[in-house]
């Protein structure tokens, strides 16, 4: 599990600009710290030389735009540091983690570096980025909420690259909140002796067909497996260094191959386990249908883009699911239900409104062109509906006609409003649409967002497969 905090570096007192960069910069390229320089990862800039590009970037931002902030309040760049669990990452990975978070935070504007450091038990990095950006006409502005946004992104980048977060940062003790990287939660991530059993267990409880079977859902997973010497088995799961041996004197009674090819064949009964903590691994199903894409004639290129298309997908639904505490399916199943509901009594409310508007509008047309069009059709009635008076004043006429019956159409048989009490209608109506498309627009999200999740966790539990299956069959 990530943590993160964001942090402002101002001028040192008594230092220049580019003395108070070169003191932060000193300290996160320690070389006894990045394994000789080896764990740092700069873009747009050289890393041993980043202090000085940074204030010549500042000096081009002033002349360009000719704004110059005070000396106390200016922010010569900014620092993310991001720690995570021990053991959950090498250190390689978290460097190539940190250069993701801080290239999508900055959306590739800026210019940063990342020193990843392994000095401490918690391996962690160290990112800088220049507050001004790359073309030299802007700078980068902290904002209200700057710190959770930072945490967010680092918390989906750690659900893509299969690691741990942390679902509640903000768990009050003794009155005040913990600090987001002292923050642990009670449902730590089990051993890795103990994924693999409870593995074992979710795909015994699957009844496969046979042994070879039983070791692919273990693949499918996220186990990868090995036959050593005199038969012994071994596994090994995401982000483990070393392979788990199958045997009972590892894992305990009835985790050893004869046990489970007995259980398997039917020999055995399946054995009551230890029901299993919520956190159980696999490994993410595609939400594009990579094979069938390739049976279509996609290359080895758009394979590759739909994996990591497909990893992010899943990783944004993992992050949701957490946020707003979906860890059951029928709680999600029934958020999604609840939303599309909000969002088709909200839309059929609008159209009402919109309904009311329309014919208010038309009544009013119908009115103004009644009472103007009124006297040259009492004329017409006086002389007797004379064919040389239709001739000369026609269109009006036909207007009092046509604004006659739509009154009569609009009103069935009530009385005719005044003007007034329609002006006032409308203005009523007009507020209600505007607060109306509010709603709509927040209940239109609500609902994409949730059911894009649920899509996304139908497709990796197989009930669309199913569903589309039952569907082959009905129509069949």
């Amino acid at each position: 599990m990530a943590t993160t905090r964001l942090i402002k570096h101002h001028t040192g007192k008594g230092q220049t600009v580019a003395a108070s960069l070169a003191d932060r910069f000193d300290y996160g390229q320690n070389p006894e710290k990045t394994n000789g320089g080896e764990l740092i990862r700069a873009y747009e800039c050289d890393h041993e030389t980043a202090d000085a590009e940074f204030t010549l970037a500042k000096a081009q931002y002033l002349v360009i735009t000719g704004r110059e902030q005070k000396k106390d309040s200016d922010v010569l760049c900014y620092q993310i540091r991001q720690s995570f669990k021990p053991g959950e990452v090498t250190p390689e990975q978290a460097n190539a983690i940190g250069y993701d978070t801080a290239f999508r935070w900055t959306k590739g504007s800026h210019a940063f570096f990342v020193a990843t450091h392994i000095d401490r038990k918690n391996i962690h990095n160290h990112i800088y980025y220049n507050s001004t950006s790359l073309d030299c006409t802007r700078k980068f502005r902290d904002f209200f909420g700057s710190a959770w946004a930072v945490r967010r992104l680092s918390d989906r980048i750690c659900l893509e690259n299969y690691l741990s977060v942390i679902s509640d940062p903000k768990l009050k003790s003794k009155g005040q909140y913990k600090h987001y990287g002292e923050w642990l939660g009670s449902d730590k991530k089990p051993s890795f002796q103990d994924q693999l059993k409870m593995a074992i267990d979710t795909v015994l409880y699957g009844k496969p067909n046979d042994f070879n079977a039983f070791l692919a859902l273990l693949s499918d997973a996220g186990f990868e497996h090995k036959w050593g010497r005199g038969g012994v088995l071994s596994f090994r799961a995401n982000g483990q260094e070393r392979f788990t041996r199958l045997r009972s004197s590892t894992l305990g009674d009835g985790y050893d191959i004869e046990s489970i090819k007995a259980i398997i064949e039917g020999r055995a009964p399946l054995p009551e386990r230890k029901a299993a903590p919520a956190y159980i691994p696999r490994r993410i199903n595609l939400i594009i249908d990579i094979q069938e894409k390739m049976k279509q004639g996609k290359g080895a290129a758009y394979a590759k883009w739909a994996t990591v298309y497909n990893l992010k997908q899943m990783a944004a639904a993992l992050q949701y699911l957490q946020e707003n505490n979906l860890l059951v399916y029928e709680d999600l199943a029934a958020k999604a239900e609840a939303a599309s509901d909000r969002f088709h009594r909200t839309n059929d409310k609008l159209k009402q409104t919109e309904t009311a508007m329309k014919r208010n509008a038309e009544l009013k047309s119908a009115i103004v062109d009644y009472a103007r069009t009124r006297p040259i059709f009492e004329e017409y009635k006086k002389q007797k509906y004379s064919n040389k008076y239709l001739a000369e004043h026609e269109p009006d006429i036909t207007v009092h006609r046509a604004a006659q019956a739509t009154m009569k159409e609009l009103l069935s048989g009530e009385k005719l409003p005044k003007m007034d009490a329609l002006k006032a209608e409308w203005q009523t109506l007009a507020a209600a649409k505007k607060s109306g498309y509010a709603e709509y627009r927040a209940a239109q999200k609500d609902m994409r967002e949730v059911v894009a999740v649920k899509g996304a966790i139908d497709h990796l539990l197989g009930i669309v497969g199913e569903k589309n299956k039952q569907m082959e069959r009905q129509r069949t």
